[in-house]
């Protein structure tokens, strides 16, 4: 089988192709490097560098590389993923993450890919609630730019699965975190934080840090990546739904919390300095993750104290 891993390049992707690669599949990687590192990818996968929207440095479409490494599934991983630029710059976010997946989609269509798996957002898609944690069932109503753009895509793929018998898979992910995440984007609090504290420097908390998230660990978020790829938990879905899932560990974690936690394992000497709030962002939020238990067998096996340490280490070593 081979797979067109799209964001390869990029934290959660390049740990997706490592994964898929281990277990002895063919991947190909597509990113345009824009908050990636060719570092991170596989040396035994081929790569493209290239905008799922635009042309690749030799000017040759997205299209190109479909016609001529024909994927069997394609795993999207390719997204502008801060929700705070996301408010910023709508139009941007949804040039990437629906202009570009529907390029994807359609190439899929014409030519013949069994499978579309979707890296969708547990964090930013669902209305703000006080019943924690959320299962897939609870309302939509995403508060950001980013937020509407990955539900917009969730609706497109049942369309594409209605009209173009194109199969999915979509996974609502929690807040992943751990080796190779962006500690200088706008997204990724772990990292931002780790790096801060390493550096004898004070992180700003947004807010007044009693925001709840779900810290799900990058290995148990990859590993749900290998499951979807079976065909046996197909039968377990209705014929008239998504196969959609979330991911997470349904324990929340303060932004306060996890600042401690920090401080204590990299012995940092940091303030606990406030800011102001981020527009668009949940209050709360905590997935119950029941259903890709029952359905694919995933749960987490990393606790969110064993993943800092190891995520520190990771950048410790870096």
């Amino acid at each position: 089988m081979k797979i067109l891993v799209t964001g390869g390049a990029g934290f959660i992707g390049s740990h997706v192709v490592d994964l898929y690669i281990k277990k002895g599949y063919e991947v190909v990687v597509v990113d345009n490097i824009s908050s990636g590192s060719t570092e991170y990818i596989n040396p035994k996968a081929k790569f493209y560098k290239l905008d799922i929207n635009e042309l690749n440095l030799n000017d040759n479409k997205l299209e190109d590389v479909f016609k001529d490494e024909k994927p069997d599934v394609i795993n999207h991983h390719a997204a502008q993923i801060s929700v705070s630029a996301s408010v910023k710059d709508p139009v941007f976010d949804a040039s990437v993450n629906i202009l570009g997946t529907l390029n994807l989609l359609e190439n899929c269509v014409k030519y013949n890919v069994k499978k579309f798996i979707f890296a969708s957002t547990g964090g930013a898609i669902y209305e703000e609630t006080e019943k924690i944690p959320v299962d897939e069932n609870h309302p939509t109503r995403p508060l950001s730019p980013y937020g509407v753009s990955k539900l917009a895509i969730e609706n497109y793929l049942y369309y594409y699965k209605k009209i173009h018998n194109l199969d999915s898979a979509i996974l609502r992910y929690a807040n992943v975190y751990g080796p190779r995440q962006d500690p200088y984007g706008e997204a990724g609090v772990v990292a931002i934080f780790i790096n801060k504290m390493l550096k004898s420097e004070n992180p700003i908390i947004y807010g007044d840090g009693n925001q709840t998230r779900d810290f799900v660990y990058i290995s148990d978020a990859a590993q749900v990546n290998l499951l979807v790829l079976k065909e046996d938990f197909k039968s377990k879905i209705k014929s008239d739904e998504l196969a959609i899932f979330n991911i997470g560990t349904g324990i929340e974690t303060s932004v306060n919390e996890l600042f401690h936690k920090l401080k204590k394992i990299t012995k940092a000497n940091a303030k606990e300095i406030h800011g102001p709030q981020k527009m668009g962002e949940l209050r709360r939020s905590c997935l119950n993750s029941n259903k890709a238990k029952e359905i694919l067998g995933w749960e987490p096996e990393v606790d969110i104290d064993q993943g800092l340490k190891l995520t520190v280490k990771y950048f410790k070593n870096g």
